[in-house]
Formats: structure tokens, C-alpha cells, sequence
């Protein structure tokens, strides 16, 4: 009875989530890699000197994604739950290209080369020595707001006008709708393949599931802190909500 008692201790402590320390190492930047623990659906990301830390327990599947590396997936052993510890060594994605023949020969300095491929640029306003805009450029909703609330004189009558009928109001809502959809484009271009790879979703709900989660008054503020860590948190607990939604018979 001792030994069986022995015996299912043991079990249950294989059986029980422990906090694993790693350190990933990498020809090149290590910050910011993705560690998802595919069995039990948790999420880390590596700081600057490549280490993390993730719940997992015997036979999980801890995959490590980044840009600039080959995905590796490493299986949780009897030695790294005893140890929790994990050491990664990631490699380098290397994209095959064809062979280029060119006439001439580049030095790295951009005028140089230019002027040595026998090129020529079109004149700016450098060149003709006036003043000339090199900040972001303006999206044509934020044009119109921009020559909504400018105007000069000792009274500034447009501005005033264009506030007075409401136009200035939904412009700013025109231009607030614009940057949530750039930041919803942004994040399915960014978290849907890695997402999807570990949670079921059919992909004729995934659409539909990104606009749910613009929904949230939480969406607005994730676009301004653009953190991946919240975001991923964010995103797994709209799926949860989102599931219940299409389990709701529909009247």
C-alpha cells in the first residue's frame, strides 16, 4: 500500500504544470520570441537576453517561433521538469536567392551607386530650393480634417463653421474608424497564422471573429500600446467569448 501510495504521488507530480526557465540563444536578435506551449494553450515572449519562462508539464509541446528564424518545437521531458530549465538554440531562416549579374559595381554609398548605374532621379523641392513637407503623410481622412480645423485671419471663421455644423465631429470619428481598421488589418496580418496554430477556429468564422473583437472597447487601447503579450491575451479570451456566441442556438 506504501509503494502504490509512492507510486500515484509520482504520477500526480508528473501530471502538475511547473513554471519552466529558459534562455533561447541566436546568431542574431533574441528579443521578442514567441514560446507557445501548444498542448495547454500558454503564451511567453523572450526578453532582451533571450529568456523566458512557461508553465508546462510531462509530453507538453513548447514551440518557438521568430521572424528571423526556423520554427522549433521541443517536447517537455522528464530532465527539463525535474531541472525547469530549458536551454533553445534557434536557427537562422535563410532565404535561397537566385543568381544576380549586374553591370556594375555597388559601393554602398546610395549617391555614388546612382550616379554609377547611370540613373537619374526626379528633382525634389530640395533641388529647387523651396520648403517642401517630410513628415508622415496624411491619409485622405486626416487631410480633410486637418482643412477642417485650419484657417487663418484674426478669426478663423472655416474652423469655427465646420464646428458649429458638427463637421470637425464626424471627421474625427472618420479618422478614429480609419486607424481601427488599419489596426485590425495589422493584427490579422500579424497574430493569425501564429493564433490559429493553436487554437480551432473555422476559417469561415475568423473574419467574422476579428470584427467581434473590434468590438470590444478594450481593441483601442491594445492598438495604442502594441504589446503582443496583451494582445495575445486579448485575443484567447475573446475566442472563448466568441465560441459561446456560435454554440448560442439562434432564434
Amino acid at each position: 500500500m506504501f509503494s502504490l501510495f509512492l507510486l500515484l504521488c509520482a504520477i500526480e507530480a508528473s501530471a502538475q504544470a511547473v513554471e519552466i526557465t529558459g534562455k533561447i540563444t541566436a546568431t542574431d536578435e533574441v528579443e521578442g520570441i514567441h514560446i507557445i506551449n501548444k498542448t495547454a494553450s500558454r503564451f511567453s515572449i523572450s526578453n532582451s537576453n533571450g529568456g523566458f519562462t512557461i508553465p508546462a508539464k510531462l509530453n507538453d509541446t513548447i514551440l518557438f517561433s521568430g521572424i528571423s528564424y526556423q520554427p522549433k518545437e521541443i517536447v517537455v521531458t522528464k530532465l527539463i521538469i525535474a531541472s525547469k530549465q530549458m536551454l533553445v538554440d534557434l536557427e537562422e531562416l535563410v532565404t535561397a536567392l537566385d543568381e544576380v549579374v549586374v553591370g556594375k559595381i555597388l559601393t554602398g554609398n546610395l549617391m555614388f551607386d546612382i550616379e554609377n548605374a547611370e540613373l537619374k532621379r526626379d528633382l525634389n523641392f530640395y533641388d529647387l530650393g523651396i520648403p517642401g513637407y517630410t513628415g508622415k503623410l496624411k491619409t485622405q481622412t486626416e487631410r480633410r480634417l486637418y482643412e477642417a480645423t485650419s484657417g487663418g485671419g484674426l478669426i478663423p471663421i472655416v474652423p469655427i463653421i465646420n464646428a458649429i455644423s458638427g463637421r470637425t465631429k464626424r471627421l474625427k470619428q472618420f479618422v478614429k474608424l480609419e486607424k481601427m481598421d488599419n489596426c485590425l488589418d495589422k493584427m490579422k496580418a500579424d497574430f493569425s497564422e501564429l493564433f490559429f496554430s493553436t487554437h480551432d477556429l473555422e476559417e469561415e468564422h475568423r473574419v467574422e471573429f476579428f470584427y467581434f473583437c473590434q468590438d470590444d472597447p478594450e481593441f483601442e487601447n491594445l492598438c495604442k500600446i502594441k504589446n503582443d503579450m496583451s494582445t495575445l491575451t486579448f485575443l484567447e479570451t475573446k475566442l472563448k467569448a466568441y465560441k459561446v456566441i456560435l454554440q448560442t442556438p439562434k432564434e
